[in-house]
């Protein structure tokens, strides 16, 4: 396995600043910023095209976008002009659907259609799309074959108390499922929380995580930076995804790591 060079996102999905969070993580050596869909934050092709407009290298996507909300056609469309009034610096995340998305599609009017037609319609998405880098977040086999086939990066898809050991699991699946394409393939993990204090949300759904939970970062910049390294020695993982509202407290080791 050959190591990738470390970049890092922000996930965010409404800002009082929108421009100014954008300039922030372009200036804190912030890889990407990153919008959700989902009918309670900003619409993501919108956001994405107005970060876009606010920087000069950031690169911006979704993340990720829920393919069965919109025909892959539709989707091709859209990335391709904000790959182009982007100069390029547009990544478009897809995924079969989180938790209520299926809420957010009866209230579109959309049929949400089942577990096999939502990574069918992943998979149409992702071939409709062109010269755009595309990240599928997956967990379970069928949408990581997907992946394997179709993504440039794969966001492996765990709850936030997910053990470094199902984490594994998930990547010797891919191992196997991508073949001779799993070097080229960039490995990515979306982070809860960053330092001692964990969100109310997490504990309240998940319970406390343990100290192997791979969607928790605790300690300061010295223990993140140490276990990151070592994450990516052992598995692999290279691109790393925070949560907007600590921007600044993961900034020391942006610093430190990216690139490298």
């Amino acid at each position: 396995m050959i190591p990738h060079a470390f970049r890092f996102g922000v996930v965010a999905g409404r800002s009082p600043d929108w421009a100014g969070l954008a300039r922030r993580a372009e200036s804190l050596g912030y890889s990407t910023l990153l919008v959700p869909d989902t009918l309670g934050t900003l619409a993501p092709f919108a956001a994405c095209a107005a970060a876009a407009t606010a920087t000069t290298t950031l690169r911006v996507g979704t993340y990720v976008l829920c393919a069965p909300l919109r025909h892959p056609q539709a989707v091709a469309w859209e990335a391709a002009t904000l790959r182009e009034l982007s100069g390029g610096r547009f990544e478009l995340g897809l995924g079969a659907g989180r938790a209520h998305a299926e809420a957010d599609a009866a209230r579109l009017g959309l049929s949400f259609g089942t577990p096999g037609q939502r990574i069918e319609q992943v998979a149409a998405t992702a071939d409709a799309v062109e010269d755009v880098p595309v990240l599928i977040a997956a967990a379970g086999s069928r949408l990581l074959r997907v992946a394997a086939a179709r993504a440039a990066t794969v966001a492996v898809a765990l709850p936030p108390n997910g053990t470094e050991a199902q984490l594994a699991a998930r990547l010797d699946e891919l191992y196997e499922l991508a073949g001779d394409r799993f070097d080229d393939l960039e490995l990515n993990v979306n982070v809860a929380a960053v330092g001692e204090e964990l969100p109310a949300w997490l504990t309240a759904r998940f319970g406390p995580p343990g100290d192997d939970a791979v969607g928790v970062l605790p300690g300061g910049p010295d223990q993140i930076v140490e276990t990151l390294t070592r994450r990516r020695d052992k598995l692999g993982v290279s691109y790393v995804t925070v949560p907007a509202d600590r921007i600044d407290a993961f900034a020391p080791v942006v610093e430190r790591l990216a690139g490298t």
